[in-house]
């Protein structure tokens, strides 16, 4: 038996459906408009009036932007970061979180709180800096991976998630004479899908959409990544600034073209950096829910 809905509730879900409705294209619709523009003709976006649709339609900021040999290595760069830097801090951050949930660890409390301490104080970038060059990862890839190793946030959440897992497992593991890294290995890890898969995309997002690590450690234009050679490119306000960042090649062929904006290009290089990541969401959205809210619901 269907329960009738007063006249109240249908007012007030119209109200909700509307502002959801609102909230949806004010998110979607700058991606969108980014879109419409780097599909245009550069010239034509100039005189404005591009909202939804392009008007004179185009791929030519596509091409230039393909054809570039520095925005590739820059793709191969954050593609390499995105990889390895989010296997390695997942894993080293659940294997602390492994850690921190034995009730035996000595000193487990102190730990926690010297780790929570870190999430809300730091050195300042200067002291940072200088540690990172003594380091010796000024110009080396390492230096997108060694310092997001650990995430305390991701540690707390897997912790979380180890805690509430059923104590009889490790109980007995333990009497089969499981050591604590096949505990690990054999069944925390193969428990921890969902959560792993949440914490991997967020992770994975960060490092895909961080460009301040480069501009500071890095000159090789060669360790450059997309995101630091995007930025200099919202930074060009001219279409000859634009020669920082695309070869000679591209330039030329800017050139004879003439119908190519800084504005075009610009669309154009953001849609080919924002896509790759959109594209990851759909295959981990089912995780979401269950990984997201570890720990809020306690029986």
């Amino acid at each position: 038996m269907l329960k009738r809905i007063s006249a109240t509730d249908k007012v007030m879900l119209i109200c909700i459906y509307v502002f959801l409705a609102l909230l949806s294209f004010s998110a979607l619709y700058p991606f969108w408009n980014a879109v419409a523009v780097s599909l245009n003709v550069g010239v034509d976006t100039a005189k404005g009036g591009i909202t939804f649709w392009p008007r004179e339609f185009t791929l030519e900021n596509y091409s230039i932007i393909l054809q570039d040999d520095r925005l590739l290595t820059g793709f191969f760069i954050s593609i390499s970061r995105v990889v390895v830097g989010t296997i390695t801090s997942i894993f080293m951050t659940a294997i602390l979180a492994f850690g921190m949930t034995r009730t035996y660890l000595i000193g487990r409390n102190f730990y926690m709180v010297f780790f929570v301490f870190t999430m809300y104080f730091s050195g300042g970038l200067i002291p940072t800096y200088l540690l990172n060059r003594s380091l010796g990862l000024m110009d080396s890839f390492l230096v997108f991976i060694i310092p997001a190793l650990i995430s305390v946030w991701n540690m707390i959440i897997f912790r979380t998630f180890f805690k509430g897992l059923p104590a009889g497992l490790e109980e007995s593991a333990s009497i089969d004479g499981c050591s604590n890294w096949g505990i690990f290995f054999r069944i925390i890890l193969p428990l921890s899908g969902p959560v792993i898969a949440t914490l991997s995309l967020f992770t994975a997002v960060g490092h895909w959409n961080e460009w301040f690590l480069a501009s500071i450690y890095i000159n090789d234009s060669s360790l450059m990544p997309i995101q630091t050679i995007l930025r200099q490119t919202l930074n060009a306000n001219i279409v000859t600034s634009q020669a920082a960042v695309l070869d000679s090649a591209s330039v030329s062929l800017m050139e004879s073209k003439k119908q190519i904006t800084s504005k075009s290009l610009t669309m154009a290089m953001m849609i080919v950096v924002t896509l790759p990541i959109v594209l990851v969401y759909p295959f981990v959205q089912k995780y979401f829910v269950k990984g997201v809210l570890v720990g809020s619901l306690k029986e």
